[in-house]
C-alpha cells in the first residue's frame, strides 16, 4: 500500500538538502573558530585551586564564542617535557596560537638554561611549522639561586623573543609574586585572587595575535 504524507508535509529534495546543510555548516562554523593552545606548567594548570579559577580558564570565560583555549598544563612539567608533547597537541588541535608558558620548574632543579632554551626554541620552531603564532610568557626564579644562573636563566626568555620576533610577557608573575596574600603558602604559587592580575599580565600582549585571527576585541574585557 502506498503511504501517503498529510498535505503540506510531504518531504521534498530542496527540503533534504536545507536538512543536510544545517547539521553540516553548525559544526564548520564551531571549527572556524581560532583555536588557542597553552603549553604551561602548574602556573597554568591552576595548582592549588580550582581549575575554574585559573587564569587560562578565565581566558577561556573572556573569550567565549570568540575562540577555543584547549589548556594542555601540566603541574611539574619542564621544557623537555613539553618539547616532547607539542607535536601531537599540534597535530590533534591545529592551534592558531600557542602560548608557552614552560620553565620554571627547570629553574627550580637548577637544570642548564642552555637546554631549556634549546627546548622552548623546538617548541616555537614546530609550532610555527604547523601555522601558529606563538606567544612567549616568561617566569623569573627566587634570588637564592644565585645572580649568574638567574640572569642566565631570565636571559634565555629574551635571547628567544629577539632570535624569533616572538612577543614576550617578561614575567607572569608581574605584581603578584612579591605580594604575600596573593601566593599560596608555598610561596611559589598564585592564590585564586591573583589569577585576574596574571591574565591581564598576558593579554596586551596576546590582544595583537587575536586580531590577527579577526577577532575584534575591546580595551579590556572582564
Amino acid at each position: 500500500m502506498t503511504k501517503r504524507f498529510p498535505v503540506g508535509r510531504h518531504p521534498t529534495a530542496m527540503g533534504l538538502l536545507w536538512l543536510i546543510l544545517l547539521l553540516l555548516v553548525g559544526p564548520l562554523q564551531a571549527a572556524e573558530r581560532p583555536v588557542l593552545l597553552v603549553m604551561g606548567d602548574s602556573l597554568s594548570a591552576a595548582y592549588g585551586i580550582e581549575r575554574q579559577a585559573g587564569w587560562v580558564s578565565l581566558l577561556a570565560s573572556r573569550l567565549t564564542g570568540e575562540a577555543r583555549v584547549v589548556n594542555a598544563s601540566i603541574s611539574g612539567e619542564t621544557t623537555r617535557g613539553g618539547a616532547t608533547r607539542l607535536p601531537e597537541l599540534l597535530r590533534q588541535h591545529a592551534p592558531d596560537i600557542v602560548l608557552l608558558e614552560l620553565g620554571g620548574n627547570d629553574g627550580l632543579r637548577g637544570l642548564p638554561p642552555g637546554q631549556m632554551r634549546a627546548n622552548l626554541a623546538a617548541m616555537i620552531e614546530a609550532s610555527r611549522a604547523a601555522g601558529a603564532e606563538v606567544l612567549l610568557l616568561g617566569i623569573d626564579i627566587p634570588p637564592n639561586y644565585g645572580p649568574a644562573y638567574r640572569e642566565a636563566f631570565t636571559g634565555v626568555y629574551r635571547r628567544l623573543a629577539d632570535r624569533y620576533g616572538v612577543p614576550l610577557v617578561p614575567f607572569l608573575l608581574q605584581g603578584v609574586a612579591l605580594e604575600e596574600e596573593l601566593m599560596q603558602a608555598d610561596g611559589l604559587h598564585p592564590t585564586a585572587e591573583a589569577q585576574p592580575a596574571l591574565l591581564d599580565n598576558v593579554w596586551p600582549a596576546l590582544t595583537p595575535l587575536l586580531r590577527a585571527q579577526g577577532i575584534e576585541l575591546a580595551a579590556r574585557q572582564d
